[in-house]
This record gives structure tokens, C-alpha cells and sequence, in this order.
């Protein structure tokens, strides 16, 4: 069957799942989702750590053309930044959110350590053949390696609705006036399934996402990820001062340079292997 029709199938939960607009109805489909992963992340594991070749068959630092696509990959990483303010909103002790340990910087520690740990132990394994999706190289001729994209897609269609809610919420802020006191819930939700319908149809005309990750990363998370919140910071600081030796202002500006580099050089790196892509 047409991969496109397997992603009009999708559509049929992904909807009902998608429109849950209450953290406390969310929270039980995030936690069936992370044990999803982490028992694929395991299968995925397994399939790494058999047969990897010795380190000095793999080629340790890639030429620095490709190095705007690994910047604007890490970018991409980050996708979800975007639900931190509604989960610290919804906790019943927001307090606990920040600070050290905190929930954010436990959380955060353990993405980067399984972010670096995949990627490393990943590139060894399968070197330059590594595909967009780590799973993709488990292949298609063994059970387990099935079960590790069902997991995976599940897991994503599961916490479909959490990272939906943040852009409903923007775009329903300028939408929900326009819409009467009467109507207001009902409207919601047809916004909501109407964008969730529009992700399925940029879906349907770009199936092969791997081409496109770092140019998302490159555009959207070098300016909203970094280059909006240093200016944020900047703006706020503005009249009490950037602190001891102007600390935030050193800061922040390293932080817009790197964005700025990563916007210019990710994005026309990664528009070249789009190009080179569809060209094939």
C-alpha cells in the first residue's frame, strides 16, 4: 500500500487523540507512550550493540560542509521546548518545575544523555548509512525490528494532542473573539482537528520527512529556540542591568551569533540536500 494512504489511515485516532485539550487526560497517554519508547529505544539497543565494527573503520569527524546539517539536526532536537510553560502551568506545585534539580533539568538531562548515547553508539553501528530515523536501519526482515516503528509511531501518535497544544493555543488566541460566547467550546475543537487535518496533508505531500528535519531545525528552532528567547532576555534586563561583568549580555550575544549562523548555513546546506533529494 501507498505510504500516503497509510498516513490518511492515521488520520482516523489521530484526530479524537490529537483535539484532548486537559494535561490530567493527557498524562496518562504520555506515560503509555514513554514506556513505548523506551522499550523500542531497548529493542534499538540490542540491534546497535551487535556486531558494531572497530571505531577506526568509521570516519570520526565528517567534512565541515556536513556540519551546518548536525547544528540544525541538534536544533530540530529540541522540539519540545514548546510544552514546558503548559506543563509548569498544569503542575500542582509549579515551583518545583525550576531550580536544581527540578523537574525541567531532570527531564533535559536525561534527553541529552540518550540524545548523545543513540547517536553515538547509532553512528558506530550502521557509520554513514545511518538513515534520518535510527529505526529505518533495523530493516524490515526481522520481527522485532517491525515492532520497534510500530512502537515508535505509537508512542508519537499518543503524544500527538501534548504537542499540539501550545500552537492551538496561540493561533485560538487570535481565532476564539471571532467566535461566539455560544460557540466558543465547539469552535476549539473545530480549530483544533482543522490544523491536525493540515499536518496530515503536509504529510501526504512530503512523506519523506529525513530531507526535511534539519531545514525545520535550521529555520524554525535556531529563531524561536534560540534567537527569540536571548532577545527576550536582553529586552528584560534592559533598565535592572545584565549582571556582574554584563554576564547576560556576553551571554545572549554569543547565543544570537550562534542562531544566526545556524539559520544561514543550516538552512542553505539543508535546502541543497532537499534539492539533491528529489533529484535522484
Amino acid at each position: 500500500m501507498d505510504i500516503r494512504l497509510w498516513i490518511l489511515l492515521v488520520t482516523i485516532p489521530l484526530v479524537p487523540l490529537g483535539i484532548i485539550r486537559t494535561m490530567k487526560a493527557l498524562v496518562p497517554l504520555s506515560i503509555t507512550a514513554l514506556v513505548l519508547i523506551m522499550f523500542g529505544l531497548s529493542i534499538t539497543l540490542y540491534y546497535t550493540f551487535t556486531d558494531i565494527p572497530p571505531l577506526s573503520q568509521r570516519e570520526l569527524i565528517t567534512h565541515p560542509k556536513d556540519w551546518p546539517l548536525f547544528f540544525a539536526t541538534v536544533l530540530f532536537a529540541m522540539e519540545g521546548i514548546g510544552t514546558v510553560l503548559p506543563i509548569e502551568n498544569s503542575m500542582e506545585h509549579p515551583q518545583h518545575f525550576l531550580g536544581c534539580p527540578g523537574v525541567l533539568n531532570t527531564a533535559m538531562s536525561v534527553v541529552v544523555v540518550l540524545y548523545g548515547f543513540v547517536g553515538f553508539f547509532g553512528y558506530a553501528r550502521f557509520g554513514p548509512d545511518t538513515k534520518a530515523s535510527i529505526t529505518l536501519n533495523l530493516g524490515s526482515e526481522t520481527s522485532l525490528g517491525e515492532l520497534v516503528k510500530i512502537l515508535v509511531a505509537l508512542s508519537i501518535l499518543f503524544t500527538y494532542g501534548l504537542q499540539f497544544t501550545v500552537p492551538t493555543e496561540i493561533v485560538w488566541k487570535k481565532v476564539g473573539p471571532m467566535v461566539s460566547e455560544a460557540k466558543q467550546e465547539v469552535g476549539y475543537y473545530v480549530l483544533r482537528a482543522t490544523m491536525i487535518l493540515g499536518t496530515v496533508i503536509i504529510a501526504v505531500i512530503v512523506p519523506d520527512l529525513g530531507p526535511f528535519i534539519s531545514l525545520v531545525g535550521a529555520v524554525c528552532f535556531s529563531i524561536l529556540g534560540l534567537f527569540c528567547p536571548a532577545i527576550i532576555e536582553l529586552m528584560t534586563y534592559y533598565e535592572e542591568g545584565y549582571g556582574p561583568m554584563k554576564y547576560l549580555l556576553v551571554k545572549d550575544t554569543i547565543v544570537i551569533f550562534l542562531a544566526a549562523a545556524a539559520l544561514i548555513s543550516g538552512t542553505y546546506t539543508s535546502i541543497q540536500e532537499i534539492v539533491e533529494f528529489y533529484m535522484k
